[in-house]
């Protein structure tokens, strides 16, 4: 049997609407893994997030957060971590936005917001991840995986209008939902962590299936040599992979039932 590398995304993905693991979804991965294969978590959310759905899972999962700017292998060791150059980080602090538009940083070690937002903290229920409230004009600049404006899409579509202009050649920028705008230093996305941890790995993109339904997975589904669309995806993003299946919808399992389906489990 050929190991391969079995990539998901989270939330709209391998997560029910209730933004935790389906039963079957764990058992379907745990036998995998018992079999040999190998499975990676890759996800916008913080490491100190994702790591609890590892712990549900119980198998050794690598786990690619910030949306590839940390990848962690399964005990929990730093393999990379890249960050923006402060200077366009602090362009990005300082960046005008209307009242309502709530400012994210991500670090390596946390999660710092500029107001108090408590409609935020439902996403990270299940795992118990919250904010640190800090001003943006004490926000520190080195150290800074993902800078994340939530918000209304009109305005999220201007700023990164504004980010594009300044700074376009130094950023990732990208949306995991239509009003959450994620910018990472320039290079940084799934995509060139999964092919960094296929080499570790000494697989090849063949023998890599991921699962994604948002446009931060675009890179990572494009690299896989199987890709699989979540149903309930971005209306954009299927046209935006080469190959791809669409499958069905999160709240279903639908990766749970391609996977039985697909390796006879």
């Amino acid at each position: 049997m050929t190991p391969r590398l079995i990539v998901s995304d989270l939330d709209g993905t391998l997560l029910g609407s209730d933004h935790r693991l389906h039963q079957r979804t764990v058992e379907v991965l745990r036998v995998l893994a018992e079999q040999g294969h190998h499975v990676a978590l890759a996800s916008g959310r913080h490491y100190n997030d994702m790591r609890v759905f590892r712990d549900q899972l119980k198998i050794p999962a690598h786990l690619i957060s910030t949306n590839g700017a940390y990848t962690h292998d399964p005990e929990g060791s730093l393999l990379n971590a890249t960050h923006l150059a402060p200077a366009h980080a602090q362009a990005l602090i300082q960046l005008p936005r209307p009242p309502q538009v709530r400012l994210s940083l991500y670090r390596e070690n946390g999660w710092h917001v500029d107001a108090e937002a408590p409609y935020l903290l439902s996403l990270h229920a299940s795992t118990g991840f919250t904010y640190e409230v800090v001003p943006p004009e004490e926000m520190e600049a080195s150290g800074v995986g993902k800078v994340l404006y939530l918000g209304d899409p009109t305005a999220l579509k201007q700023l990164e209008a504004h980010a594009r202009a300044a700074h376009g050649d130094g950023l990732h920028i990208t949306y995991s939902t239509v009003n959450a705008l994620e910018i990472m230093a320039g290079g940084v996305n799934k995509g060139v962590a999964l092919a960094a941890l296929l080499e570790r790995l000494g697989l090849t993109p063949a023998d890599c299936l991921a699962f994604g339904d948002n446009l931060n997975d675009t890179e990572m589904l494009n690299l896989a040599g199987e890709a699989q669309v979540m149903a309930n995806a971005h209306p954009e993003l299927f046209d935006r992979i080469k190959g791809a299946e669409r499958i069905g919808q999160h709240h279903d399992a639908a990766v749970a039932a391609w996977l039985m389906k697909r390796f006879s489990v």
